[in-house]
């Protein structure tokens, strides 16, 4: 599945509270994001719109890593079509 090409770096945190991602501070036009789910992790999220493809996969790359997921999987659970 391809990376979407509008994903804002305001909408990404909403999907990201799937996996218990919270918004712990921001800091000018970076949001830091804490979830607890398979120990604590850390993720910052420039405000962008939309985010660079670059960026996107950076984070995306790092969420899966945390949750040892693949990033296809991870893909496929944040924005793949619903049911």
């Amino acid at each position: 599945m391809k990376l979407p090409r509008n994903i804002s770096g305001h909408g990404l945190p909403k999907r990201l509270r799937g996996l218990g991602y919270r918004i712990t501070r921001q800091t000018g036009s970076h949001i830091r994001l804490t979830t607890r789910r398979h120990g604590e992790h850390h993720i910052t999220i420039p405000q962008h719109d939309p985010l660079r493809v670059g960026t996107l996969s950076a984070i995306l790359s790092d969420v899966a890593e945390h949750f040892q997921i693949t990033r296809e999987e991870l893909i496929r659970q944040l924005f793949g079509k619903k049911r």
